[in-house]
């Protein structure tokens, strides 16, 4: 069973440089769920494994790493 984002707590988008991402996150977008959206880009999904594991966000340059 899923864990409800809603009731998760809100994390500050694009505060990071780096996010280390799982596939339980995939199909992957920055900003990610569960990330405040007020202050942040258009979401854009990013193609992690196309790219070997590793994604660059076009709009604030935060990298995500997939981890297994």
């Amino acid at each position: 069973m899923r864990p409800n984002p809603a009731a998760a707590p809100l994390i500050p988008a694009n505060a990071e440089n780096r996010y280390d991402v799982t596939r339980a996150d995939l199909p992957l977008s920055c900003p990610m769920p569960g990330m405040y959206l007020w202050n942040s880009h258009p979401k854009v999904y990013l193609p992690i494994e196309d790219d070997g594991g590793t994604s660059k966000c076009p709009y604030c340059g935060a990298n995500y790493v997939l981890k297994d």
